[in-house]
């Protein structure tokens, strides 16, 4: 079994805004090449966050690619529970939407958010039931995935633990490759 951590910018951050938003389009068709690799290459479960961005995106790749890829599993783990209960009634139902198709979703921790220590607790437990991680995260835009960065550079410290950086010079080269495929009338989405 190997299991994949992906996580990444949040919507905001990377100025997304819709479900056809073009950046949003290069985002999900780079996650969806990463993950064919890795499924090829024997990753059967990807486990994500329910953040909006990029890990609900990723969880959103991961179910379509269920239909060529039966052998891979998405999980959706947070870091507490009513995740989510914050937001507005589109992105909880958004992120309903998500859950309701995942093979496993759970929190962390049992208890609502009462502090950082519960993130903490998120990132070591993601680190701890995972073999790799893929970040679509660049060093020099900074984010609130530094904070998962900083925790798997501790980890690689102790531990074997390949990550792969999906940085903005990775995705301007997908989006160029995007839209050529578009002009040439080969995308398939």
């Amino acid at each position: 079994m190997s299991r994949l951590w992906l996580t990444g910018y949040r919507s905001y951050e990377l100025g997304t805004f819709g479900n056809q938003d073009p950046k949003l389009l290069v985002i999900k068709d780079t996650l969806k090449k990463l993950l064919i690799g890795k499924v090829e290459n024997g990753t059967d479960w990807l486990i994500t966050g329910g953040q909006l961005g990029v890990e609900q995106w990723a969880a959103e790749v991961g179910i379509a690619l269920k239909a060529d890829y039966p052998e891979l599993k998405v999980a959706v783990m947070t870091p507490f529970a009513e995740f989510g209960n914050n937001w507005n009634e589109a992105n909880q139902a958004q992120y309903a939407a998500v859950t309701s198709h995942v093979d496993f979703h759970q929190s962390v921790s049992e208890q609502p958010y009462h502090g950082p220590q519960q993130l903490r607790n998120y990132q070591e437990f993601m680190l701890t039931h995972t073999d790799e991680a893929v970040m679509v995260y660049d060093l020099e835009v900074e984010g609130k995935p530094k904070y998962d960065y900083e925790a798997v550079k501790r980890y690689q410290e102790r531990h074997a633990y390949p990550l792969t950086l999906v940085d903005m010079d990775w995705l301007e080269e997908s989006a160029n490759e995007y839209q050529e495929n578009l002009n040439n009338g080969s995308q398939f989405e």
